[in-house]
């Protein structure tokens, strides 16, 4: 099902988007009718907007909108909720132009069960705080990697640093605290559900400058995404990692721990 603002989108209201890279989104796994990390998704949307707007809906605009998407859906699934201009792309916005939503609804979705092998690319995401929709870089190095061997891919900057995934952000384990990459890269809403619950439990963590080359020295990695807050990872290029079910099942304990929130 897909929505514009608040009524369904007709085939004329999707046309113009079908090809436009000027716009953003946040995806969302609902549960329950229920959303986790409500407050970091309505923050990912204004953001997004003002970076590349200059104006944003307001929270309680969105919320309405979303609350209209869910009435009458089933209780779980997957919901992406992708910011615009009507005047799209390759022009100048009028100044009293506002953003719309359009949202879009599917069956749930878990996520792979892993353990992955990743291969390491180097790429830096152009606004990499905003989670936007003009990344054909990410497919291009994804099917590059399954063409490999491998399952995905992760991304080094020019200074050789891991930053995140092709759709993933890293999480690593140092045998006592959960270890996050440092680098220009998108802060993901699970990632900022895992961080927050991470340290209601009073699990340590860590930000340091990771390189492939350190990796050795770590007990266990893993991905998350709005469709799991972990996936192991047994190989990151030529490096290959122990296998941590203990870290997987905290990072699992800690999102569990967040709670579902009404629209």
């Amino acid at each position: 099902m897909t929505r514009r603002n608040d009524q369904e989108a007709e085939a004329p209201d999707l046309a113009p988007l079908a090809f436009a890279g000027y716009a953003h989104f946040t995806a969302a796994q609902v549960r329950d009718g229920r959303i986790r990390g409500l407050d970091l998704h309505l923050a990912r949307l204004r953001h997004g907007s003002l970076e590349l707007f200059g104006r944003a809906l307001t929270d309680d605009r969105v919320r309405e909108l979303l609350r209209a998407a869910l009435a009458g859906a089933p209780a779980d699934l997957s919901l992406t909720a992708t910011v615009y201009l009507p005047s799209g792309e390759f022009t100048v916005a009028a100044p009293d132009e506002e953003p719309e939503l359009l949202i879009r609804t599917a069956p749930p979705a878990t996520g792979p069960r892993g353990p992955l092998s990743l291969a390491v690319v180097e790429h830096e995401r152009f606004l990499p705080s905003v989670k936007h929709v003009g990344e054909p870089a990410k497919t291009f190095f994804l099917r590059q990697a399954t063409d490999q061997g491998h399952d995905d891919v992760a991304f080094v900057d020019r200074r050789g640093r891991l930053s995140e995934a092709s759709i993933w952000n890293l999480a690593f384990w140092d045998g006592d605290a959960v270890v996050w990459p440092e680098a220009a890269m998108l802060d993901g809403v699970t990632m900022g559900i895992v961080r927050r619950q991470l340290d209601h439990l009073g699990i340590a963590q860590r930000s340091r400058q990771l390189t492939p080359a350190d990796l050795p020295e770590l007990a266990g990695a893993a991905v998350m995404n709005s469709w799991t807050p972990g996936v192991a990872v047994r190989r990151v290029g030529a490096v290959p990692l122990p296998e941590a079910p203990a870290f997987m099942e905290l990072l699992h304990r800690a999102y569990e721990a967040e709670p579902l929130i009404t629209l």
